[in-house]
């Protein structure tokens, strides 16, 4: 994936800067990250914030797990909730 193609979902999901650099997604949204090297694929789910740098992709999630993925090979950006919204919980509440 090309840094501006990055750019522009970011800002459509209306990303905002924290003192950190990070550009964190609005509550109640997540992206899901597709990511594909020599023919093995790899999704991180729940990402909550991100950063560029390099040629790197940085994420955290909403666990506060972090990864470190070549931009390059990013394929896809899904991202999940609206912008308002509160995060789903898992089971019947």
């Amino acid at each position: 994936m090309v840094g501006d193609s990055l750019s522009a979902i970011l800002e459509k999901a209306h990303a905002k800067a924290d003192k950190e650099g990070l550009l964190v997604l609005p509550e109640g949204t997540t992206a899901t990250i597709y990511v594909s090297h020599n023919g093995v694929g790899l999704m991180v789910n729940k990402v909550d914030a991100v950063r560029v740098d390099k040629g790197l992709l940085f994420a955290r999630t909403t666990k506060k797990e972090a990864f470190s993925l070549e931009l390059g090979d990013v394929y896809a950006v899904a991202l999940e909730g609206s912008q308002g919204t509160p995060a789903r919980r898992a089971g019947f509440g």
